[in-house]
């Protein structure tokens, strides 16, 4: 929508959509070849930036899977050899460095605008749940670039990627698969001062602005009597929401913005505690 306001005051613009009787004599052979001029010009700028980014997108995504392969079989390598208290940090710290080059090249050929200023303030918090909502695929990307010791739940599927497995399993990375596996083991993480960071709607948003919450991390966090840190994602872009498959690209740039919603202490009852981030959450994302 554009703006509203006073008809501008100035000289007629130039042009085809000027042409009509003039005060001073008929329309000059100049400004009609302007005119002329201006859709084919128009149309060529449309085809060249509409190749630019298509070349762009490719680019970045054959940057993710070149980086994410590269790293994945080391790390898979390092994840046999190395003492967890060493594997774990490196694999965290090697994730983050990844997603930040990969955000940073979609950033230099402008496929990407996002502000994830306010993660910072995250950075050195240890012992905490990060509960944030899970609009698109490239949420834990966003979030982890930023936070180098966060530790994520993840699909098991993931672990046997040959893209990401290796990685996710140097880091540490909690697998799904098991309710009560998958609530020890993120216990344990945050227990030794990591960063849990969870999605609980447990996966993409089906029905904006966020789908029902699930339980597990309120559990988490009443056994380890670690605070809940929400977390407010905003996609304006449709790309990777549920159903939109990796190589359709969208309409360039993506823009997100990322910022700290309230921070919850654990409560006994699971259930209320999980419908009060909720409400916050939805009420903040603008769903009442």
């Amino acid at each position: 929508m554009q703006p509203t306001g006073p008809r501008p005051t100035g000289p007629r613009p130039t042009g085809l959509s000027s042409i009509g009787p003039s005060p001073t004599g008929p329309a000059s052979t100049d400004t009609l070849a302007t005119g002329a001029g201006t859709a084919p010009a128009a149309g060529r700028a449309k085809g060249l930036a509409a190749l630019y980014y298509g070349i762009a997108f490719h680019l970045c995504l054959l940057v993710f899977g070149l980086t994410s392969l590269a790293w994945s079989l080391p790390a898979g390598l390092l994840h046999r050899l190395l003492p967890r208290r060493w594997g774990e940090p490196l694999g965290q710290a090697a994730i983050a460095t990844g997603f930040r080059f990969f955000l940073g090249v979609m950033r230099l050929t402008g496929v990407l605008r996002a502000d994830l200023s306010a993660l910072d303030a995250l950075r050195r918090e240890g012992g905490l749940v990060i509960a944030a909502n899970h609009p698109t695929m490239l949420d834990a990307v966003l979030l982890v670039s930023r936070l180098p010791r966060a530790v994520c739940i993840t699909k098991a599927s993931l672990w046997t990627n040959p893209f990401l497995g290796g990685g996710i399993r140097l880091a540490g990375y909690v697998p799904n698969d098991a309710p009560l596996g998958m609530i020890r083991r993120a216990a344990t993480a945050v227990q030794g001062g990591r960063q849990l960071m969870i999605f609980p709607e447990g996966s993409r948003t089906r029905q904006a602005p966020v789908d029902a919450f699930h339980r597990s991390f309120a559990v988490i966090a009443r056994a380890t009597r670690a605070p809940v840190q929400t977390v407010l994602i905003e996609a304006e872009s449709p790309y990777l929401r549920k159903g939109w498959p990796l190589f359709r690209r969208p309409a360039l740039p993506l823009v997100f913005r990322v910022r700290l919603g309230r921070r919850f202490e654990p409560v006994a009852d699971p259930d209320r505690f999980v419908a009060r981030l909720e409400s916050h959450v939805r009420a903040e994302l603008g769903g009442g």
